[in-house]
């Protein structure tokens, strides 16, 4: 949400700057996440001023230029070179001094203005043209002054550049009630302890009746409080700088004078409201009620709706006494029933509609306003009839016309007050220091919160309908902590460890930002995507995937209406729309959940996915690009299980319905990743052409197993020993089967065993060669050549009694 600082100090008096504002906002729970200094003019015009051209003669090189002295208030004149064609001796102008930094309308970079030679003449400044300055377009000639202010005069004050404060707070949902400039007043007056004043509606009243609009609520439920009134013979204009210039701080494009009074008052005051051309409400009568569901309407940005049958409308009466919408209530206005500068009368709504009935609707159809916005988290519902007075005083004094019909208030049943029930004895308890009563009544009095029916002990607080988040006896208190301060609570000089929360042996976070950081620096790009997904994608592989899919109860679309049971079809569809778009060589992964629903209990699990397709790296003058192929997950597989201290793992064969070549690694007889390249049924599920290889990691299960102790060995003081083998076994005998055994046979020496080159040819029929180098170490001494082939010969003897391997030497 935005504030702009000159706004609230019309509300209450600011001695304090915008920064000790923001703290001061940030204490009591609204938290000021930036301030921004906001000038009419980019740059302040700062550096800029009036001066007076004292001489004028043409440039001795240039036919073009001209070189002038400017007296600019200093002892000494300025040499400056124009090249305007209307600069002439005597003119008060427009100086740029040497330092002034300009933002051109037009023009996305700055300029600084240097001292320099401009065809062999000295130029200390620069006389401006009007889109220099950022003032217009127009870059006819320079800018000639019809002033008598001294020279030296900055250019702010001679075009009244308005200077500002923006501060940007991140309005919580339970904080309604500062959803505006006056809300956010209203905690500086109960930290500050001053007083708000707000502008005045004494001076309203209504002088003609000539335009009456009849209202009828027929949905009181949707619609507690319906306030409106007319004005005529108003003029649909600009609105002047002032009002342009407030409503540009926070943001806001200005419109006309109509909508921007609207707009001033809802971020003034918190209360939204609307207006309608008045000749356009057929049958000078506003019904208020739900319509036929399916009725189509035009909303303001031109796209038409259908309305459900659960979405309160503001009406006219139509043909045959049929309702017609205007205006979905409370969030967006209609085409056709809305302000033009053909407009000269209006019916000026201000109501208070059940926050239930706007969050429906807006969510249905997607469209969040400044309007639905604070509708749906509570309004005031005391607020709209002070606002449509503050908003047609504005109107008549800006736009011109007059009132022209009686307030219509129509507020059958007004909110009450929330009565809480306190204890002082909680109060201290939840506080955790013993505060005075006087002080406790000062907090809640300067929160607007009375204090009822008190007793040595308890009291009943009083509270007021636009603190829609304070209903129970902890809001209340936490209402006078965050005004006491929570930095003025001492923390107990008896206080345990036992206070502190535990900290995790092993940080989840940190761990999954170091195997984030190794992903990226092998290239990888991390991808967030929505747990919300099509339940076609899961009853594709149904089978693959433990429980049932957990369906949305209250969901928005059919396509995002069941949770997701697999990081694999969002991230393939970030891989098809990156694919469609050229961008075909792609190494991603995601940190996320998954859920599904087990014997009426509900599981959610965190995962790590990468995925990789295209080429595995750029081409090159000195390496060409290639394919990515299995054994370049696996390599990526093997570095994250390497990071993590994963190292004994058995293997087994991946998902066929997903993996065409895939593997499957367990620890202690669990899955911890499946990886290999995905079935093309499932790649053409998403219509995609290429190879995608995907990894699935149980990231939950990961984290558990994880130790961060680490185990350290003495530095061998013996060398290690190579010795290589082809053994020829049958081409379904894998190497890791090879492995296995060797490690089994020879558990002494062994310290490692690797392939180094496959082959299968026309020679070797049904065979597979491997090639495989086996490194030998002792701790105690050095291998001699007889203990070597001992230990060789046990690993060939294993070879061909397990697999009938031929050993070729």
């Amino acid at each position: 949400m935005k504030i702009s600082y000159k706004w609230l100090k019309d509300l209450i008096e600011l001695n304090e700057t915008p920064e000790e504002i923001g703290k001061l906002l940030t204490a009591t729970g609204l938290e000021v996440e930036g301030i921004e200094e906001i000038e009419s003019i980019k740059g302040g015009l700062k550096g800029v001023v009036i001066g007076q051209v004292l001489t004028c003669e043409k440039h001795p090189e240039a036919d073009r230029l001209k070189t002038t002295t400017v007296d600019v208030g200093g002892e000494n004149p300025l040499s400056i070179v124009c090249g305007a064609p209307n600069v002439a001796a005597g003119q008060k102008v427009i100086v740029a001094t040497v330092g002034a930094v300009l933002y051109p309308l037009g023009s996305e970079e700055a300029i600084t203005i240097k001292k320099s030679k401009i065809r062999g003449a000295v130029s200390e400044g620069m006389i401006c043209a009007e889109d220099e300055l950022g003032l217009g377009t127009s870059h006819a000639g320079i800018l000639v002054l019809n002033t008598d202010l001294a020279n030296g005069t900055p250019a702010n004050e001679y075009f009244g550049i308005a200077s500002d404060y923006l501060i940007e707070i991140g309005l919580t949902p339970n904080r309604a009630d500062a959803a505006s400039h006056f809300g956010v007043a209203r905690d500086l007056k109960a930290v500050l302890n001053r007083a708000i004043t707000l502008p005045s509606v004494d001076s309203f009243s209504v002088t003609d009746q000539s335009l009456p609009i009849e209202v009828v609520v027929q949905n009181q439920e949707a619609c507690p409080r319906y306030t409106g009134l007319t004005i005529s013979g108003l003029q649909v204009a600009e609105s002047p700088a002032w009002l342009k210039q407030r409503l540009q701080t926070i943001g806001i494009r200005s419109i006309n004078n109509i909508v921007d009074i609207t707009n001033y008052v809802c971020h003034e005051l918190g209360q939204p409201l609307h207006a309608f051309d008045a000749e356009k409400i057929q049958g000078k009568k506003v019904l208020v009620n739900t319509v036929a569901a399916g009725t189509p309407f035009v909303t303001l940005d031109g796209i038409e709706r259908k309305i459900s049958g659960s979405d309160l409308m503001i009406c006219c009466e139509g043909e045959n006494g049929a309702p017609e919408p205007m205006c979905i209530a409370g969030v967006f206005g209609g085409l056709t029933s809305g302000v033009s500068s053909e407009t000269t009368s209006i019916f000026l709504e201000s109501a208070y509609f059940s926050p239930v009935w706007v969050r429906k609707t807006a969510q249905r159809f997607s469209l969040k306003t400044d309007s639905s916005f604070r509708f749906e988290r509570g309004t005031d519902p005391n607020m709209p009839l002070f606002a449509l007075k503050r908003a047609a005083l504005l109107i008549t004094e800006l736009a011109g016309g007059k009132v022209a019909s009686e307030i219509t208030d129509i507020y059958p049943a007004p909110v009450e007050d929330f009565e809480v029930q306190m204890k002082y004895r909680n109060i201290d308890r939840l506080i955790g220091k013993s505060l005075d009563k006087g002080l406790i009544k000062t907090i809640l009095g300067s929160l607007d919160i009375r204090i009822e029916n008190e007793t040595e002990t308890t009291f009943t607080a009083i509270v007021p309908p636009y603190r829609v988040d304070v209903q129970r006896e902890a809001d209340v208190i936490e209402e006078i902590l965050r005004i006491y301060g929570f930095g003025q609570v001492e923390l107990s000089e008896a206080m345990s460890s036992d206070f502190l929360s535990d900290f995790p042996v092993n940080d989840p976070e940190k761990l999954k930002l170091r195997i984030s950081e190794l992903l990226v620096a092998n290239g990888f790009n991390e991808m967030i995507n929505n747990s919300l997904t099509k339940p076609e994608y899961q009853a594709f592989l149904a089978d693959s995937f433990a429980g049932a899919p957990v369906k949305i109860l209250n969901y928005l679309s059919e396509d995002l209406s069941v949770m997701r049971q697999t990081l694999l079809f969002s991230g393939l569809e970030v891989v098809a729309y990156n694919s469609n778009r050229r961008q075909r060589d792609l190494k991603l992964f995601e940190f996320g959940k998954t859920y599904s629903q087990l014997n009426e209990k509900y599981v959610e699990n965190e995962r790590l996915s990468l995925f990789l397709t295209g080429n595995i790296q750029q081409e090159s003058w000195f390496e060409k690009s290639r394919d990515v192929v299995f054994h370049d997950l696996a390599a990526f597989v093997n570095q994250v299980l390497t990071a993590l201290r994963v190292k004994e793992v058995e293997k087994q064969d991946a998902d066929k319905a997903i993996f065409k070549q895939g593997i499957t690694l367990l620890l202690n007889k669990k899955p911890v990743v499946s990886f290999g390249l995905l079935n093309t049924t499932v790649a053409k599920k998403m219509d995609i052409k290429a190879q995608v290889f995907f990894a699935d990691f149980d990231w939950d299960y990961l984290l558990r197993q994880y130790s961060s102790i680490i185990d350290y060995n003495e530095v061998p003081k013996f060398p290690e020993v190579r010795r290589d083998l082809s053994v020829v076994v049958n081409k379904k005998i894998t190497f890791d089967e090879l492995r296995q055994i060797a490690y089994r046979t020879e558990r002494q020496l062994l310290r490692s065993v690797n392939v180094f080159d496959v082959y299968e040819g026309a020679n070797l029929e049904g065979k597979k060669s491997y090639s495989i180098s086996f490194i030998l170490q002792d701790d105690q001494q050095t291998l001699t050549d007889k203990v070597i082939d001992k230990s060789m010969q046990r690993l060939i003897t294993a070879f061909e009694k397990e697999f009938e391997a031929v050993i070729r030497k």
